[in-house]
């Protein structure tokens, strides 16, 4: 049998859908696992074995192949028995039929319920739940009868030696006492947390704790690290803002971390996946759409009357919901976190 998987665009959903793939193997090892997703899902998965093969589509993208009727020409060709869609776009719906895969399982939103053969009512979007669950949801409906929660990703050999090469450039830094802040995301400007505060709790940190800031951003947030690290102005303060940026690197930035800080982001996941633990700075997005139930997370939410928005600039132009998250409150925050470990280890 061979199963197809819609799988989520954005990056850190596809890693919230790595318990559901982790059923799915479990439920059915003998089970070809054809992952249908974007190139930078692939790598975010990487690794992992939680699918066979990847079918890169983007509808988007520059690839004729990734896209059109030549994207549908090759899906159609792979004759999948079973298709199930942790997408809700009604154009990802219309693929699923058009493959010839006779059992269709998603939810039934976006117009594109007769599309499907194993229809799910979506919860309501004006109570927040989150993502990890309704993944489930889906896989439990496909025949998975045990589920979980945790989050699971991988580092090649590669990614690690891209590490590597850039501690190597700075000897004097102590690589196994690293703090790495994350700023920015792909959703857009109103999770982001002012440059400055981000340079104070990196200055901070070094003076009050001892430790390496390492600041991780992806080619969007290049001039944000780069920015941070001048205005932190101590040298225990770097940034991978010029080196080949991959999502590989920021994994295994990740996974060698000691603590994470990090806005509402993509990358914010790959340290629950780790076990790394995490500080997340929520502005506009409500905390239980993307809750990951990671046990060592921190989440921090200035309140204010006007959120949680969801939109992905301020609508009213004052970014309270950011501005207003104090550095004193984040340091806390980091100096519990490392208080904490730090007893762990005596233990």
């Amino acid at each position: 049998m061979k199963l197809a998987v819609f799988l989520p665009n954005w990056v850190g959903d596809a890693v919230m859908a790595t318990p559901a793939l982790r059923s799915l193997r479990t439920e059915f090892p003998r089970v070809e696992i054809v992952g249908v997703m974007r190139p930078v899902i692939a790598d975010v998965l990487e690794g992992t074995g939680l699918i066979d093969r990847p079918l890169l589509y983007h509808p988007r993208g520059k690839s004729p192949s990734q896209r059109g009727w030549s994207f549908l020409k090759t899906l159609r060709a792979e004759k999948c028995d079973a298709a199930i869609l942790f997408t809700n776009s009604l154009r990802t719906g219309w693929l699923a039929w058009r493959s010839g895969a006779k059992e269709r399982i998603g939810f039934a939103r976006d117009l594109r319920g007769w599309l499907l053969t194993t229809r799910l009512t979506p919860k309501s979007k004006s109570v927040p739940n989150p993502v990890i669950d309704e993944y489930n949801r889906l896989v439990e409906a496909a025949g998975c009868r045990i589920l979980n929660r945790t989050m699971e990703l991988a580092v090649s050999a590669r990614d690690v030696a891209a590490l590597d090469t850039f501690w190597e450039k700075h000897p004097r830094l102590n690589r196994q006492r690293v703090v790495v802040i994350n700023t920015g995301g792909a959703f857009g400007p109103a999770k982001n947390w002012p440059r400055a505060s981000f340079a104070e709790l990196a200055q901070r940190i070094v003076k009050q704790t001892d430790r390496t800031v390492l600041v991780a951003c992806g080619p969007g947030e290049r001039e944000d690290a780069q920015a941070i690290v001048a205005a932190a102005q101590s040298p225990r303060v770097v940034s991978v803002a010029d080196e080949p940026l991959t999502i590989g690197l920021t994994k295994a930035v990740v996974k060698h971390a000691e603590l994470m800080v990090t806005t509402d982001s993509g990358p914010r996941h790959f340290a629950s996946a780790f076990g790394v633990p995490v500080i997340t700075l929520f502005g506009p997005t409500h905390i239980a759409w993307s809750e990951t139930y990671a046990p060592q997370s921190i989440h921090l939410q200035q309140a204010v009357d006007c959120g949680p928005c969801q939109q992905r600039t301020c609508p009213l132009g004052h970014h309270r919901c950011m501005t207003e998250l104090t550095v004193d409150r984040v340091f806390q925050a980091v100096l519990s976190r490392l208080s904490s470990l730090q007893q762990k280890r005596a233990a």
